[in-house]
């Protein structure tokens, strides 16, 4: 099922710019009207280019299908969309669907907040766990039961200047960056971009600031590359590989010290050094390219350096979930399980923001490969580093941000990493033994 034939990838990205201030207010943007209609209430918090692309692939749905109205509300994106998320299904008075991060799955209140996913209604709607990346449809399962359905992965990737590549002599033949297999060869490439950029920084991403999460993302990718685990395997108990844990943060440690980074940068600052060419490499998640394209940088795209063995990279995903209601009526519920399977078999639209389609049958889609540079690091969708299933862990959560505090001094040199490391742990420990604010019993 594609969108009709006045809405394209292209122009996806043109229209619907009152989202931006819609989004600011947290208002409705109501898709259709009318007293014969179904009516389907839609909250998610997504903004910029995000926003824009949903806002448009919402309205290709409303034209082929004016007997349903999608009334799509924005509300801000973090702790307060969760909050509020949270207080609408406790209430029993809920939207009919919303977007959520897949790492928060486990912390929300499964059951009391949110409703298990009618597999039948699923696969009416011609959608099946086969269609699905594994690892992902997995991870939308709480104790056997499916809470969540996927849509895409966010992956950590690296973003390179193709000119500022070019002149290092790192690009391949086909234009694209070489990849590297292990630290020796990231390092021998970042030194050479260095030496071309007149020995500036060559590398950049968020290492400080306040509430930075810039060093966990950086520091899960690699961690996760040699198989290390952050919990034992029923996420009780702190289970960190401290040699591997530490061999990691020590590579992050000589980013800084060598000059490969610069460990003063925040988020807007790393993004608008790499946009302004004054920096070869970012890493960062997929969700920049629009803006990057849009500002004329020349870049292109590649999975998260390799380093530590395997290919795995930091990521969360974006899924639909039911927030709880006390009476959901049937019929509203076959419109709603239609929506969702129109927004996931056309992911490939969604793609263009830059994230990667958890609905496999996307990846294989002529359009969605013909997506540059969003479709050259597809393949990590079997190699996604997702967070442990805990309450505390996920997009905007505690953990991200207590990591992130631990080890941004180790890349600035204040540090040791032993001792970020055994901040780390601290944290973790402090995180296990609180109280889940989302408790599983029934209040």
């Amino acid at each position: 099922m594609h969108g009709p034939p006045d809405i394209t990838r292209r122009r996806l990205l043109a229209g619907s710019l009152a989202l931006v201030g819609a989004a600011a207010t947290g208002c409705a943007l109501p898709v259709g009207l009318g007293s014969s209609q179904t009516r389907v209430q839609y909250w998610h918090f997504l903004g910029a280019s995000d926003g824009i692309v949903m806002n448009a692939m919402v309205r290709a749905f409303a034209k082929e299908n004016p007997e349903i109205f999608v009334e799509e509300n924005v509300l801000a994106w973090g702790e307060p969309y969760y909050t509020k998320v949270a207080m609408a299904g406790s209430g029993g008075r809920s939207p009919d669907l919303a977007t959520f991060h897949l790492a928060r799955l486990a912390g929300i209140g499964a059951g009391r907040i949110l409703d298990p996913i009618d597999v039948t209604l699923l696969e009416e709607a011609g959608l099946r766990a086969a269609d699905f990346s594994p690892p992902i449809w997995e991870r939308a399962h709480l104790d056997g039961v499916l809470y969540a359905i996927p849509f895409d992965a966010h992956p950590m990737v690296l973003y390179y200047n193709t000119d500022l590549c070019a002149k290092a002599g790192l690009l391949g033949p086909d234009g694209k960056l070489t990849p590297t297999t292990n630290a020796d060869e990231l390092l021998a490439q970042l030194t050479k971009a260095k030496e071309a950029m007149g020995g500036a920084p060559p590398l950049t991403f968020d290492a400080l600031g306040l509430g930075t999460v810039g060093p966990w993302r950086v520091w899960w990718s690699l961690y996760a590359q040699s198989g290390g685990a952050l919990l034992s395997p029923d996420n009780t108990k702190v289970a960190i590989d401290d040699a591997k844990a530490l061999d990691a943060l020590r590579l992050m440690r000589r980013l800084g010290e060598e000059e490969l980074c610069d460990p003063r940068t925040d988020y807007g600052a790393s993004v608008a050094k790499f946009t302004n060419g004054e920096a070869a490499f970012l890493w960062n998640g997929d969700w920049e390219t629009t803006g990057l394209k849009e500002r004329g940088t020349p870049f292109g795209m590649t999975r998260f350096p390799a380093v530590f063995g395997s290919g795995a990279a930091q990521a969360d995903c974006h899924a639909f979930v039911l927030p709880h209601q006390r009476d959901r009526d049937p019929e509203v519920a076959r419109a709603t399980y239609r929506f969702i399977a129109y927004l996931v078999k056309n992911s490939a639209d969604w793609a263009v923001a830059g994230h990667v389609p958890a609905y496999l049958p996307a990846l294989e889609e002529p359009e969605y490969l013909a997506l540059q540079p969003q479709s050259e690091y597809r393949s990590v969708i079997d190699e996604v580093a997702l967070d442990p299933q805990v309450w505390f862990a996920g997009s905007a959560s505690r953990m991200w941000i207590e990591f992130g505090e631990a080890f941004s001094p180790i890349i600035g040199g204040s540090r040791t990493p032993e001792e970020g490391l055994a901040a780390a742990k601290a944290a973790l420990e402090r995180l296990l033994s609180a109280p889940n604010p989302f408790p599983d019993e029934e209040r």
